[in-house]
């Protein structure tokens, strides 16, 4: 690492300073996020083994609900664990490219979860809409190219981040970084060159993946909405509403923090960096504690499998 005219010549290590501001309390931030994190992988884990082992779970909803546990496991393990040594541990320093990895695992998964939760509200309109041709259009083949669609398509449109960081800029006016885990726009403003290449494909990639997604999921439930409400009877247009309230409730959480998180950061709106800190890293973490806790609530198939689980000896 060179210094040249007080800049840092493509460092090797940067530091992370986990939420600026709040650094006497660290330690006790982190025993609330230890919890959500644990509780997170309790929930997501059994969840992914009661629809493995329930055939009657193997079906297009499930399927995503299982793809989207997966997920939310990957993306709370790219953060916590690191985050938890900064915290707990002082482990302040990460490698450049390591730091640049779990940028890439971060935004990467962040698309996948928006792409399956745009999956699962397709799946909701073809059921309520078009029941009788539900089974044909969502085939398992369907299913397998959806997951590797959103896959690719996340992975392939958050590279070009991190590598416009690191062919483009070589000379970095801190290695400072003020966050807690590896975000793009925080690593891109150590800079001491123009990053306005890397802000504009940045804003590309949020809204390519979350603006179109969010598009596709609000006219799939208008439409939801438009055949519910013109159902005859009252007793079926509760119970088509009911099959939607867990994922409108999903959606909404993962949404809402989300593009909060994103705007704050990069429009400031005059809020003070701990509170945008800790409403990103939330944003990370509420989505995987609270899904399973939803469906298994509002679920009556996942709430039989898991009763099987801890109660074998009972009947259902």
């Amino acid at each position: 690492m060179l210094k040249q005219n007080g800049t840092v010549f493509r460092p090797l290590v940067l530091t992370l300073v986990g939420i600026p501001g709040l650094e006497s309390v660290q330690f006790w931030i982190g025993i609330p996020f230890c919890t959500m994190y644990t509780l997170a992988l309790f929930g997501n884990s059994l969840l992914l083994v009661v629809i493995k082992a329930e055939r009657s779970l193997h079906e297009p909803m499930y399927i995503f609900l299982a793809m989207l546990g997966a997920t939310d496991i990957v993306l709370s393990t790219s953060i916590l664990p690191k985050m938890l040594g900064i915290f707990w541990f002082h482990l302040e320093k990460i490698y450049f490219d390591a730091c640049l990895l779990q940028m890439w695992f971060i935004h990467t998964y962040q698309g996948i979860e928006s792409g399956i939760l745009m999956a699962m509200a397709l799946d909701r309109y073809v059921a309520i809409c078009d029941p009788l041709r539900h089974a044909t259009i969502f085939s398992h083949q369907l299913l397998i190219k959806i997951g590797v669609g959103v896959t690719l398509r996340a992975g392939l449109l958050g590279a070009p981040c991190v590598i416009l960081i690191k062919c483009r800029l070589k000379f970095y006016q801190t290695t400072v970084v003020s966050h807690s885990y590896c975000e793009h726009m925080a690593v891109v403003k150590l800079a001491a060159e123009d990053v306005r290449i890397n802000k504009v494909y940045g804003l590309f990639v949020a809204f390519s993946i979350l603006g179109l997604d969010i598009i596709c999921i609000t006219l799939s439930y208008i439409q939801i909405f438009i055949t519910v409400f013109n159902l005859p009877q009252k007793e079926a247009r509760l119970k088509a509403f009911n099959t939607c309230i867990a994922h409108i409730v999903v959606f909404l959480e993962f949404y809402v923090l989300g593009f909060f998180s994103f705007f704050t950061h990069r429009f400031s709106f005059h809020i003070p960096s701990y509170i945008h800190i800790l409403l990103s890293t939330l944003y990370l973490l509420v989505p995987p504690l609270l899904n399973p806790i939803i469906y298994g609530v509002k679920t009556k198939q996942i709430r039989d499998g898991m009763s099987k689980i801890f109660f074998p000896k009972y009947k259902y």
